[in-house]
């Protein structure tokens, strides 16, 4: 067990996962869950209140760093990798900070390509640029676990910018798979949720039939700390004890 001088923990930590878009929604569920299972943090968000009290909620129970900033920013990536080393290492990486772009999304032909620009820059490249920085400290059977969408493989009219990124994302991810055997590489779809970003793709909406986050975390536990081969997942179809042929088949 790796010893840790956070106050708000119990001073032990098995291992330590980073979650990044944490302060709220589905990363913040997923915190919750690790955060009773012993694991250790290294949690982010733009937002740096909501962070702050995500932070204390979490830092009763394990050890905990809080590293507010965009993971577009390569000083914040920096940050997050020295908190990580803080913690006596890492474990697993979990690639859930995004942005969706414009609320209301438009359609391909008035895309603005600035904000496309900015969908690709934190939605794709930060996204290898934050494993790229994680890679040295992750030891045979760590995982990385970048969230995606079912709209990186169905065209919905609306989402081409936040669905085009979330497919070079899912290549980016099986690539790197390939590239580093040693490792456990996945994307996991966790479905429709109740959070503020499918609230502002749907502004206007009533997405109070959406399941609460939650629902998609057992899935993501699975991934964490299962045996399930590389590959794409949906989040909700994995049950305790999944069978491989679970996985969605790789393009």
């Amino acid at each position: 067990m790796r010893t840790s001088d956070n106050p708000g923990g119990n001073g032990t930590v098995a291992r330590t996962a980073l979650v990044t878009g944490a302060s709220r929604g589905l990363g913040l569920a997923l915190a919750e869950a690790l955060a009773d299972e012993g694991w250790g943090l290294v949690i982010d968000a733009r937002d740096p209140g909501p962070l702050r009290a995500a932070a204390d909620r979490l830092a009763r129970r394990t050890a905990v760093r809080a590293v507010p900033g965009d993971v577009a920013d390569g000083a914040h990536r920096a940050a997050l990798i020295a908190a990580a080393w803080e913690l006596g290492g890492l474990e697993a990486v979990v690639l859930n900070a995004g942005v969706l772009g414009p609320s209301p999304m438009p359609a391909l032909a008035d895309y603005p390509i600035e904000e496309l620009e900015r969908v690709y820059r934190v939605n794709v490249v930060a996204q290898l640029a934050l494993v790229q920085a994680a890679l040295p400290l992750l030891p045979p059977g760590g995982r990385i676990i970048a969230i995606t969408s079912d709209a990186a493989r169905v065209a919905y009219e609306g989402w081409g910018g936040y669905g085009s990124a979330k497919a070079a994302l899912e290549q980016l991810v099986e690539v790197l798979a390939e590239e580093h055997k040693d490792l456990m590489i996945y994307s996991a779809d966790p479905g429709d949720m109740r959070t503020r970003m499918h609230a502002e793709a749907f502004p206007g909406e009533d997405i109070s039939d959406r399941p609460l986050p939650e629902v998609s975390v057992p899935g993501l536990l699975r991934l964490l700390v299962g045996d399930l081969p590389s590959g794409r997942y949906e989040a909700r179809s994995l049950g305790p004890a999944i069978d491989p042929a679970v996985a969605v088949s790789r393009a």
